[in-house]
């Protein structure tokens, strides 16, 4: 009898070795090796054999006729923009975030609305019975015999009745509890969520059925499993927001068939997600007026301009080293811009705590925000508030100049909308278009003349 030959693959990144150790040398993760059992030689790796190989032959690439690809729309045009104006038909995305966020929820609601066009849909759920996901539907209100749910674990009944059905939407929730069992390792590890995604790849791209599959988040916040998974999907997406509160924010950081800047807002009611269409104003809906530190800055999200908060509080320190905290942007922006108004401005603020939040829990991450933050910092420091109707844009430099940002046209659009009349903007984005009546465009060329205007009374 053959001697049965193991391995040790990592949980975290999918290093293998021959022997076990205690950290792995690729991801410097401790205790991440787990020992599974090599696949048969003579079947070949997870039992693939030379009969599976492809009998496409390489075209040139001019002769490739082009055409668009369809798309499949449904009713929540937050979700559609995300992924880029539809679902793709052979797409493959995987879909990730927190516990309890809403993941099964939102695939449910896209599923059923599906359904009601007639299409065939399959709703495959290894983690709850069927059952389960009947009350989830009872609550959302979902009544459509097109929609098919299924509680299984085995990816090979799986296929069977993605045969038998032959669904036009499948969706796997979630892709750590399939298992193949070809693989001798357990569901969930790296070896399983990989050749589980490839069987599913190849569903998808043989019949043109696009599917949706759950990735669980690991504690630092990233989607289980080996990074390999987000390079075999077609699009990742990240379903964000904090668990106490209603707002849920869907983000695209891969998609092949459009822009990974868009991002979807939702609302969590008891009878599901609702799309929020103008983010804007729930973002400054209970925003204080004429309170210091607080300012507003129009940031772009992919195509549309969103219009947010940011607050800065900042306070004499008790410690040798004064606190910098940030909450929806990023840490290391608050000390670089603190730094721009200590050499340039004259503020002394090496012995002052900083606090600095986005209201709303969004996260911003473009230049464009800088000179709002810089308001918002100096603003509390002197303990002066801005005007209410003021909109800062602007990234700025170490010297303290203010630079150019994109779209400024639809940034100022959007502040017309929600009501303000002013303006704050590099001087160099002033030429080349018209301004919307209603509204005062302001050029600045550096920090202390933003200061001067937007701490004036």
């Amino acid at each position: 009898m053959a001697k049965r030959k193991t391995k040790f693959v990592c949980q975290e990144c999918g290093y293998e070795s021959v022997k076990f150790m205690g950290k792995c040398p690729a991801c410097q993760q401790w205790n991440t090796l787990v020992e599974e059992v090599e696949a048969s030689a003579v079947k070949g790796r997870a039992g693939y054999t030379s009969d599976t190989a492809s009998s496409q032959k390489p075209e040139q690439i001019t002769a490739i006729e082009t055409k668009e690809e369809p798309r499949m729309t449904t009713r929540m045009r937050e979700f559609n923009r995300v992924l880029g104006g539809g679902v793709v038909l052979g797409s493959l995305v995987l879909i990730g975030g927190d516990p309890g966020i809403g993941k099964s929820t939102l695939l449910l609601q896209i599923s059923a609305q599906l359904a009601e066009k007639e299409l065939p849909v399959l709703y495959v759920s290894g983690e709850e019975s069927t059952r389960q996901t009947k009350l989830r539907a009872d609550r959302l209100d979902i009544k459509t015999d097109a929609l098919y749910v299924l509680s299984e674990t085995k990816l090979l009944d799986i296929s069977k009745q993605i045969e038998e059905i032959n669904p036009s939407f499948v969706v796997v929730d979630s892709i750590q509890t399939i298992f193949k069992e070809e693989v001798t390792s357990a569901p969930g590890s790296v070896s399983q969520v990989r050749e589980c995604t490839m069987e599913l790849m190849r569903i998808a791209k043989t019949k043109g059925i696009p599917i949706f599959i759950v990735g669980h988040v690991t504690k630092e916040g990233s989607i289980a499993g080996p990074r390999l998974l987000e390079h075999m999907v077609d699009a990742v997406l990240y379903f964000e927001g904090e668990r106490h509160h209603t707002y849920r924010i869907l983000r695209g950081v891969k998609n092949r068939f459009g822009s990974t800047n868009e991002m979807g807002i939702f609302e969590m009611k008891e009878e599901g997600l609702r799309e929020v269409m103008n983010p804007s104003e729930i973002f400054l809906e209970e925003r204080s007026q004429g309170a210091a530190g607080s300012t507003v800055v129009a940031s772009m999200e992919g195509t549309r301009p969103v219009l947010v908060e940011i607050q800065a509080l900042i306070s004499p320190t008790s410690f040798g080293n004064p606190r910098r905290t940030a909450t929806g942007v990023d840490h290391n922006r608050v000390p670089l811009l603190m730094a721009v108004l200590e050499k340039r401005v004259g503020m002394m603020l090496q012995n002052q705590d900083a606090y600095i939040k986005v209201a709303g829990g969004v996260k911003l991450d473009e230049p464009a925000i800088d000179l709002a933050l810089a308001v918002s910092i100096a603003s509390s420091f002197r303990d002066h508030s801005t005007k209410p109707d003021d909109i800062f844009i602007g990234e700025v430099g170490l010297t303290g100049e203010i630079r150019r940002v994109s779209r400024i046209e639809q940034r100022v659009q959007e502040s017309v909308k929600l009501g303000f009349k002013r303006v704050i903007c590099p001087k160099n984005n002033l030429d080349g278009w018209n301004y919307p009546e209603g509204i005062e465009v302001i050029g600045v060329s550096n920090v202390q003349e933003a200061l001067e205007i937007g701490l004036r009374q």
